[in-house]
């Protein structure tokens, strides 16, 4: 077929379509519908990299992304979450905040006392995951972090189990989390090893990771069965996971699901572009493997 008859081929297709009363407001609606996700991936976000943002509106909108969960929520906020036919894939509500945490054993009555109080709140919420910290390391050896965070820990291991809660530690970088301890993925798995429940387990934030130890891949593969949750975000600058920084994301969610990993992948980067919502959705989509 030469370019004059792909032309008449062309028009007279053209004309079929309006014969088939098949309008230009039909064809632009085909158009913009987006694929719906491949559903490999259970896709979750931060609600506090979208503040401005009224709740149950923001929910609206991730329904309609196609994410299952919005994170990061106090308790007054779940039902909001699970009204909207949502989960909550990571709660909060429990603990002293980042700097103050297990590894520091004059907190632990206090620490204990907090999470006894939430672990019910979670399971009666139909929710699994709880996020708690090592707290910095105030001079603190390796090992005398992980001694103090077992001690701790295993006094609410009994209580976890028992409600099917899985306290969830983050791995967060040292460098603008300064002196935090939890700050390497062997030092968290250590700490899970030494606690031996499944219910204790790693939140594995990739922007936090890619800063201290970078090997995304090799350890997502290595280590995945001591993750209950993942974070996305880019880096530098924890904006858009996209071609604006330095890791690629469509290879480590390849390898989030070839790892057998079944939890949620949180995005929880902070959004550079003017519309957050498409920069959201675009997020969303580099990870949709």
């Amino acid at each position: 077929m030469n370019r004059r008859t792909a032309l008449k081929s062309i028009i007279a297709g053209g004309a079929a379509l309006s014969v088939g009363s098949i309008n230009a407001e039909t064809l632009k609606k085909k158009v913009v519908t987006p694929e719906p996700l491949k559903g490999n991936i259970h896709h979750s976000v931060s609600k506090w990299c979208f503040g401005s943002y009224p709740l149950d509106e923001f929910c609206d909108i991730c329904k309609k992304i196609g994410i299952e969960s919005v994170e990061l929520l106090n308790p007054d906020e779940w039902k909001t979450v699970k009204d909207k036919g949502l989960t909550v894939a990571m709660a909060q509500g429990a603990g002293l905040g980042i700097d103050r945490g297990f590894n520091d054993p004059s907190l632990h009555d206090e620490l204990v006392a907090s999470y006894e109080k939430v672990i019910p709140m979670v399971a009666e919420a139909g929710l699994t995951n709880l996020i708690c910290f090592s707290g910095k390391r105030n001079g603190l050896t390796d090992l005398q972090g992980w001694e103090n965070c077992e001690k701790g820990l295993k006094r609410l291991m009994p209580i976890a189990e028992k409600y099917n809660v899985v306290l969830t530690m983050e791995l967060l970088n040292s460098v603008g989390h300064k002196d935090y301890q939890c700050d390497h993925t062997i030092w968290g798995v250590e700490l899970c090893k030494r606690i031996g429940s499944p219910n204790f387990k790693l939140l594995y934030d990739i922007y936090h990771m890619q800063i201290m130890e970078g090997n995304i891949i090799e350890n997502i593969r290595k280590y995945n069965q001591y993750f209950s949750h993942i974070h996305t975000g880019g880096n530098p600058g924890r904006n858009e996971i996209d071609e604006s920084q330095e890791l690629y994301y469509p290879a480590i969610m390849k390898a989030v699901v070839d790892s057998g990993y079944k939890g949620f992948v949180g995005q929880e980067f902070v959004p550079a572009m003017e519309d957050k919502i498409a920069s959201l959705e675009k997020c969303i989509r580099i990870c949709d493997v």
